[in-house]
């Protein structure tokens, strides 16, 4: 069996598609239908092949659009809502009578941020697509945009796929977009704009080149996309992005053909757990430690402990998620804090021995343990 790190992975089992907007509409912003069609029956003929597919899809505000007439823009918040409430229901509805024509059932999940937040919300999330999948449904996921506000936003359906990835433990991540794939700058401003076919590891000229390409149209392309990968890589999910114009370049990548730029996935990739703790959650505040702590939890596998830290910033309680920083504040960790805020300040740059006495009660010694820190 190829292993799951390898670019040619033809024997993936689950496979996560995502596809956007640009690709499920016309121009006039109203569903590409033949599309929809020619999308379906290759992800149809992936299960014939015995691959488990699970279906990331944006559309419903352009379904609901396109049903009420409304050309313009939305404006307003609840404008958008209610016009993804009448989306979804369209977009779902259009999904199961193509689906069934190959003999497959669908099932719609609505997913908002608050639903990974939750540790129980996230486990049953996961526990839904598990189950579906078993029962041989399809999947379809996309953000509930009737009832998100912008602050509880995925902030995009590319995180939103790789975080769908890595909590159903898929083998391949497919992001199909109106692109070839990751530039090392924009290909629609710069004619020497080179593919990147292959990205071991996204660094920081990875970045760069992804923040080059920002414009109306590569915006919601690279840096999201970026962020997306980020999040399959280190939860043991190899990542594909695509040029999805003809849906079956899917089948394509599937049977081991390089299109495209491939994220490899990390050897040492994240637990559940812990990338529920990374990526599920919003971190609330964050505190800045010093150099002797930041060697101890990075090289020696330490927890944080009150000693190391320096600085405090933000309102939280026990056991909120905060992101830990460096002394140059450089964001390098983030973990479930047993501290509120109001108790670090108190009790930064202090031993453990004397928190006790500071608090006067027993508590833990650690702002951060080792089980509930994730180290970037």
């Amino acid at each position: 069996m190829v292993e799951r790190n390898s670019v040619s992975s033809p024997v993936s089992r689950r496979i996560v598609v995502k596809v956007g907007t640009r690709l499920l509409t016309h121009s006039t912003g109203k569903l590409n239908l033949g599309y929809m069609e020619k999308l379906t029956r290759v992800l149809a003929d992936l299960r014939n092949q015995g691959h488990e597919v699970i279906l990331v899809s944006s559309g419903s505000i352009g379904a609901g659009r396109g049903r009420l007439n409304i050309t313009r823009n939305p404006i307003s918040i609840p404008e958008k809502q209610a016009i993804a409430a009448v989306g979804q229901g369209l977009l779902v509805q259009i999904y199961e009578k193509l689906f069934a024509e190959y003999g497959l059932i669908v099932g719609q999940i609505l997913l908002t941020r608050t639903d990974l937040v939750s540790r129980r919300r996230y486990i049953n999330a996961c526990n839904t697509v598990l189950t579906l999948l078993k029962l041989g449904v399809v999947p379809i996921i996309n953000e509930n945009d009737s009832v998100s506000v912008e602050e509880l936003k995925f902030g995009d359906n590319d995180r939103l796929s790789a975080l769908v990835a890595g909590l159903s433990d898929a083998h391949l991540l497919v992001i199909l977009t109106d692109i070839e794939g990751l530039y090392n700058k924009n290909p629609r401003k710069y004619q020497d704009a080179e593919l990147i076919p292959y990205v071991e590891k996204i660094d920081d000229s990875i970045k760069a080149g992804a923040e080059k390409s920002h414009d109306d149209l590569a915006t919601g392309g690279m840096v999201t996309k970026l962020q997306a990968a980020e999040v399959a890589s280190n939860s043991g999910v190899g990542m594909y992005i695509a040029n999805g114009y003809d849906p079956g370049v899917v089948t394509r990548l599937v049977k081991g053909e390089h299109i495209g730029t491939y994220f490899q996935p990390q050897e040492h990739f994240l637990s559940r757990r812990k990338r529920w703790i990374a990526y599920g959650q919003v971190p609330q505040g964050s505190v800045t430690i010093d150099k002797g702590a930041c060697n101890a939890i990075c090289f020696e596998g330490k927890s944080l402990l009150p000693v190391g830290v320096i600085g405090v910033e933000g309102s939280f309680v026990e056991g909120d998620l905060i992101t830990v920083k460096d002394p140059a504040g450089n964001e390098m960790a983030r973990g479930l804090t047993n501290f509120s805020s109001e108790e670090l300040n108190w009790i930064q740059k202090r031993s453990s021995p004397d928190i006790a006495n500071i608090m006067e009660r027993p508590v833990a010694e650690e702002v951060i343990h080792r089980d509930n820190l994730v180290i970037y």
